[in-house]
C-alpha cells in the first residue's frame, strides 16, 4: 500500500507541476495517468469531472481527491491532493522569495507571456475532448449521443437566448442538468 502512496504523490506532483492554467489543464495528463496506471477509464474521467464541477473547490484539487481516495482510500485522497498542490506551492514561495527581481526581468516577463498560448491549448484540447466524449461517443445515429445534444442545446438557449432564465446562476443550470441527467439516465 505504501508503494500506492508513493505513486499517487509522484504522479500528481508532476500533474500539479506541469498543468498551468487551472483545473481544466489537468485533464489531459489525467487522461494519460488513466492510461498508464489503469486506476479509471476515460469514462470514469468524464464522471470524475462532472463531480468536480459540481462541488465546491478548484477542479484540480478535487479531481486528485477523487482519484486519490478511489486508489488509496483517505490516506490516497490526502496525498494526491497534497502532491497535487505541492509544486505551486514551491513555485510560489521562490517567487515570493525573489519577487523584486522577477518583477523587473524582461526574460521572466517573456517566459510567462509565452505560458498563456499553452495554457489555453491545454484549456482548448481538454474542453474539445470533453465535448468529443460526452456527445460524439455514442452508439445513436453517427455515433452522436442525441439527448446530450438536445440537453446542451436547451442549456444554450436557457442561459443566453430566453429572457426569463437568461440571468440566473450558473449553479441553478448545473442542478438542472444533474436532475435532468438522473432521471433520464445519462
Amino acid at each position: 500500500m505504501m508503494n500506492i502512496y508513493l505513486r499517487l504523490i509522484y504522479e500528481f506532483f508532476k500533474i500539479g507541476l506541469f498543468s498551468i492554467g487551472g483545473g481544466m489543464a489537468t485533464l489531459p495528463f489525467l487522461a494519460h495517468l488513466g492510461e498508464n496506471t489503469g486506476w479509471f477509464s476515460y469514462a470514469d474521467l468524464m464522471n470524475m469531472l462532472a463531480v468536480s464541477e459540481s462541488t465546491p473547490g478548484p477542479i484540480g484539487i478535487n479531481m486528485a481527491t477523487y482519484v486519490g481516495f478511489s486508489v488509496g482510500g483517505i490516506t490516497g485522497g490526502i496525498l494526491a491532493t497534497l502532491g497535487e498542490v505541492a509544486p505551486a506551492i514551491i513555485i510560489i514561495l521562490i517567487i515570493a522569495s525573489f519577487l523584486t527581481k522577477f518583477r523587473e526581468n524582461k526574460y521572466v516577463d517573456s517566459a510567462f507571456y509565452g505560458l498563456r498560448p499553452a495554457s489555453t491549448g491545454l484549456i482548448g484540447s481538454a474542453g474539445l475532448s470533453i465535448v468529443i466524449e460526452v456527445m460524439f461517443s455514442g452508439t445513436g445515429t453517427l455515433g452522436i449521443k442525441w439527448k446530450a445534444v438536445i440537453l446542451a442545446l436547451i442549456i444554450w438557449f436557457l442561459s443566453n437566448k430566453f429572457k426569463y432564465t437568461k440571468n440566473w446562476h450558473p449553479i441553478c443550470f448545473i442542478g438542472i442538468c444533474a436532475v435532468v441527467g438522473i432521471v433520464l439516465g445519462f
